[in-house]
């Protein structure tokens, strides 16, 4: 397309990756739209965390001091908020200057020499210089320009299900968890939210054929696997039932040979989902949103922007992937006779302070990025 004109692209997914990417997008002087197939901003999902290098990112967005305000718990630099407090902060940020066009999607992208012509669900059809996926596990767009997903997707072993429940039990700005065979059941209680955040996990078979996002399916493996277990699980379990926030799926991460394909490149889960069990799935997107934004207004062609932001990417992304191995997360026992040991080593682990050898090698995974300090962008370079 015309060099010489502002560049216009488009962003699928408007969770964490695709609002950060956004943010940069629109400050270098492009413009941007995001579309959303949800019909509004979702709220719900667990708590997340930032860590190491994606601090440094808040810090350049300039909301770090409103990250701190709205955290869990601290410890030393790192912030653990609710998925939906961070995704608010993003779109707050970003709807003055960007367009966000909600319940509509991707249909057909057609890749050529003058752009890239997107058709969408709702029969719009627009083109775009650059489009990027931004999408979560199961992207949209991942599915469009490289097939089905199942290349990619590396199972972990477990599935979950989570939701919001009216407190109980007292707990207030804390984590209480119950460990069995093959299982655990968690309770987060968020400093200045009234209801918890329930979370379950499952050891299973890969569950071929099974659509993990069928909410009442998942519920009912579940309440299966957890029916005959104590504590408060029973209650958990009735509150699953009534909830009207639940979701679920299956703990994986995806590896791709290539993050882009011409004009089109992914970000965030889309395009190295590492699992909640590295810790580090919101950290990923708010860096690699920053990398490919940085990149893509550097250069005037996406492919090269592209390249880059993987050439110098790639690597901090697989160390953290690398950190967690499928059917051996610490957190859920494999028999009855390691419950015990785990409760004893998570009781230990809230009171802990100095961080063992593990957490050291992970802080370092975290902060292995240096982040390119990117000067203007080359449009508005151009302009002048």
């Amino acid at each position: 397309m015309n060099d010489t004109k502002t560049r216009h692209i488009l962003v699928s997914g408007a969770s964490i990756a695709g609002p950060a990417a956004a943010y940069w997008l629109a400050r270098y002087g492009l413009k941007v739209t995001v579309v959303e197939r949800a019909p509004m901003l979702r709220g719900g999902g667990y708590p997340i965390d930032l860590r190491g290098s994606a601090v440094e990112v808040a810090k350049k967005m300039g909301i770090y001091p409103a990250l701190q305000e709205a955290h869990i718990r601290s410890e030393e630099r790192d912030v653990e908020i609710p998925r939906a407090d961070l995704a608010s902060l993003l779109y707050g940020l970003t709807r003055d200057d960007v367009e966000y066009r909600f319940n509509d999607s991707i249909d057909v992208i057609e890749d050529t020499d003058e752009g890239v012509h997107i058709t969408f669900q709702s029969g719009r059809r627009d083109i775009y210089d650059a489009v990027i996926g931004a999408d979560g596990l199961h992207s949209n767009t991942r599915r469009i320009v490289f097939g089905s997903e199942e290349p990619f997707l590396r199972y972990m072993g477990y599935t979950f299900v989570g939701c919001t429940v009216p407190p109980m039990d007292g707990l207030q700005e804390e984590i209480a968890s119950y460990f069995a065979e093959n299982r655990l059941a968690t309770l987060y209680a968020v400093r200045n939210v009234e209801r918890l955040f329930a979370f379950f996990v499952l050891r299973r078979p890969y569950p071929k054929g099974e659509d993990m996002r069928d909410h009442s399916a998942q519920c009912r493996v579940i309440k299966r696997a957890f029916a005959q277990d104590g504590w408060l699980v029973p209650s958990l379990l009735n509150a699953l039932e009534d909830a009207d926030d639940v979701f679920c799926d299956t703990v994986a991460q995806i590896h791709m040979p290539r993050w882009s394909k011409g004009r089109i490149a992914l970000v965030g889960d889309a395009a190295y989902g590492p699992s909640f069990m590295t810790g580090q799935g919101s950290s990923l997107a708010l860096v690699g949103a920053y990398m490919l934004a940085g990149e893509l207004a550097s250069n005037p062609d996406p492919r090269v922007a592209f390249a880059r932001y993987e050439e110098l990417t790639r690597p901090f992304v697989e160390a953290n992937q690398a950190g967690v191995t499928p059917n051996a997360w610490p957190m859920i026992p494999n028999s009855k006779e390691e419950v015990e040991t785990r409760r004893r080593a998570f009781a230990q682990a809230m009171h802990r302070h100095v961080p063992d050898d593990k957490e050291k090698a992970k802080r370092e995974r975290r902060n292995s990025l240096k982040l390119p300090t990117y000067p203007r962008s080359w449009l508005a370079e151009k302009a002048e």
